[in-house]
């Protein structure tokens, strides 16, 4: 385990003292210098590359502290005029690094995949950024309503965290391109889950997403209700023939997945969100991608599998004027 992640102050949910004030901003504290491997072993090509590094974040929102990870692309170090899109990313320890993947050694190999995709042409230069979950508190961040049984539903203030917190501090400190055309959110499981949510409650902020095997079960499907909300239907048979039509929606550019063997109530939710999407306006092909994976599971290595075609849906490379 690399030792940068020991700080006592780390630690899954730890907040702040009670009435303690939060800051007007926050800031991304770097992690440096960084720690020698305690052996061979535990050493890492990541250790050496300046274009991985390690943050602390401290949310006013959530009160509580974690690691962003920040991979920039090999342009960035070229081309000092440059900005980049940016495609944020939860659960940040299965990303990158092999030591600290909730399975060691099992991680969605995301920045070779993107150097790769960036070398070949495939893929716009793209600065990935990793947000660790917070451990016991991963569910409750990770779940955009309250359910009755489980508890939940911070998801709200995680978005605030997002929205408000990490994007002006990493515009602060990095060469980021704005704009939703340019920002991408994206994650799995519950991670897909929140990704879906926060990207229809802002999708004037994120307009590119990866829904990656979504817990759509959670609190009853209650996500379903989410997307009714914010995403009118495209057309209603019922609609009064002089009735003005429904408002237009933000479409975000958005990839969905599926494994077959992620269990079938799993598959035929994602089923029923992708025709749900296509009943709001969302074309396939265009800016709407679904995949459903034959004899795919639910890990790190099958959205390691497919992350290369996620990063070529979301980002392709521009055309040349």
């Amino acid at each position: 385990m690399n030792s940068t992640l020991q700080d006592s102050s780390l630690q899954p949910g730890a907040f702040a003292p009670d009435g303690a004030q939060p800051a007007e901003a926050v800031d991304l504290l770097p992690l440096y210098p960084k720690p020698a491997p305690s052996n061979e072993a535990d050493y890492n090509e990541l250790d050496d590359n300046p274009r991985y590094q390690v943050f602390r974040l401290n949310s006013r929102f959530l009160r509580n502290e974690r690691l962003v990870r920040v991979y920039l692309p090999e342009a960035y170090l070229h081309d000092s005029e440059r900005r980049f899109p940016v495609l944020y990313l939860h659960d940040g320890q299965n990303l990158f690094d092999p030591r600290t993947a909730y399975l060691r050694g099992h991680t969605w190999r995301a920045h070779s995949t993107a150097d790769r995709l960036t070398r070949e042409g495939r893929t716009r230069p793209v600065i990935l950024v990793g947000l660790d979950n917070t451990g016991i508190r991963r569910m409750s961040e990770y779940t955009p309503t309250r359910d009755p049984m489980r508890g939940g539903g911070e998801g709200e203030l995680y978005g605030k965290l997002l929205v408000e917190e990490l994007r002006p501090a990493l515009a602060s400190r990095f060469r980021v391109e704005d704009g939703p055309e340019n920002t991408g959110l994206g994650g799995s499981s519950l991670g897909g889950l929140i990704s879906l949510a926060l990207g229809l409650e802002h999708p004037d902020v994120f307009g590119r997403l990866a829904v990656m095997s979504p817990s759509l079960w959670w609190n009853n499907r209650s996500v379903f209700e989410w997307l009714a909300q914010r995403a009118p239907l495209k057309t209603s048979k019922i609609r009064p023939r002089f009735a003005p039509p429904p408002p237009e929606y933000p479409h975000p550019r958005l990839w969905l997945d599926i494994g077959t063997h992620e269990g079938l109530r799993h598959v035929r939710d994602a089923d029923m969100l992708h025709r749900r999407l296509i009943d709001r306006g969302w074309r396939d092909g265009i800016d709407l991608r679904y995949l459903k994976v034959p004899g795919g599971l639910h890990n790190e290595d099958a959205w390691a599998n497919r992350f290369d075609q996620m990063l070529t849906f979301l980002f392709p490379p521009q055309k040349e004027s």
